[in-house]
């Protein structure tokens, strides 16, 4: 069923990465449309692009579905950069009609103020050794083909999706130090700009919930986690992952299905009992014998 929200956030889809659900996004874009659409970083994946990196059609489907949104709905597009597209060094501050390029933006909304940003400015690893940070993304991508194939074979087994990243980055202990410090340091942020929440993208974990006055959202990803930040328009902020929204509508679908069924089985009980309860036709020795009676 298609919804239309007030607001919706993306960041990360990493697109010329073989990683990039391009096409899952599309298609959530199709049933969900919105008045502004922030596009918050990393959409396209510049580093892969330069080394070995390939650009699919479905990549190119998903600035179509964005100019079909812009055309349609009247949509506001905000494109603000992330480490990953940081070519839009080159052309930002950009706004061409309902389409615009910033570094960051703030965002009112029901008498609040949030501060979108993609995030990376506030790692001090992607901003000061550079170098590291692309040495990691390559073990990232490493790790990412892993995941593809060790799914693959899950998948020919009847096994759900798992991500063996996400579980890795629960497990290890810096990633999860590193994780609480670059919350604790954006909401800092957003005090200092008298914000009352912040949104932001960069570290792959979605996330929506209060940190102490500050209201903190984290779109996720659109290579793993596959979510999106929603605002409705009485401004309430929920997370919306593409894979329970594909069965939340595959229920809704059983549920139809099994209800028809339900309604031709007892049609066909019914129609069975009136026939049941009636007289049967004449034999055809009988109608002989009737129409000689009247010869």
């Amino acid at each position: 069923m298609a919804k239309h929200y007030k607001t919706i956030v993306i960041s990360d889809v990493h697109l010329g990465t073989r990683g990039s659900k391009a096409k899952e996004l599309v298609k959530f874009l199709k049933k969900n449309s919105c008045d502004n659409l922030f596009l918050n970083g990393d959409i396209i994946d510049g580093w892969q692009l330069k080394k070995s990196g390939v650009w699919k059609k479905k990549h190119t489907r998903f600035f179509m579905r964005i100019m079909k949104m812009m055309e349609k709905h009247q949509t506001k597009v905000f494109y603000l950069r992330g480490n990953h597209d940081d070519f839009l060094d080159q052309v930002l501050p950009l706004k061409i009609g309902n389409f615009e390029i910033a570094k960051d933006y703030f965002y009112h909304s029901h008498g609040k103020r949030y501060y979108i940003i993609h995030g990376d400015i506030f790692d001090s690893i992607t901003t000061q050794w550079t170098w590291l940070a692309k040495l990691g993304d390559i073990g990232y991508t490493f790790l990412l083909w892993l995941n593809h194939h060790y799914n693959r074979r899950r998948r020919k087994k009847g096994l759900p999706y798992y991500s063996l990243s996400q579980v890795i980055k629960a497990r290890v202990k810096s990633a999860v130090s590193f994780i609480d410090d670059f919350e604790q340091h954006l909401v800092s942020i957003a005090r200092h700009h008298n914000c009352n929440g912040i949104i932001c993208g960069h570290i792959h974990q979605p996330a929506n919930k209060m940190i102490e006055d500050i209201h903190y959202l984290n779109s996720g990803d659109w290579v793993e986690s596959l979510t999106a930040l929603a605002e409705d328009e009485n401004g309430k902020w929920q997370l919306i992952t593409y894979c329970e929204e594909l069965m939340e509508e595959e229920e809704v679908e059983k549920k139809g299905n099994k209800e028809w069924e339900n309604l031709l089985q007892n049609s066909e009980e019914e129609e069975n009992t009136t026939m049941s309860r009636e007289e049967l036709p004449l034999s055809v020795h009988e109608m002989i014998k009737l129409t000689d009676k009247f010869e």
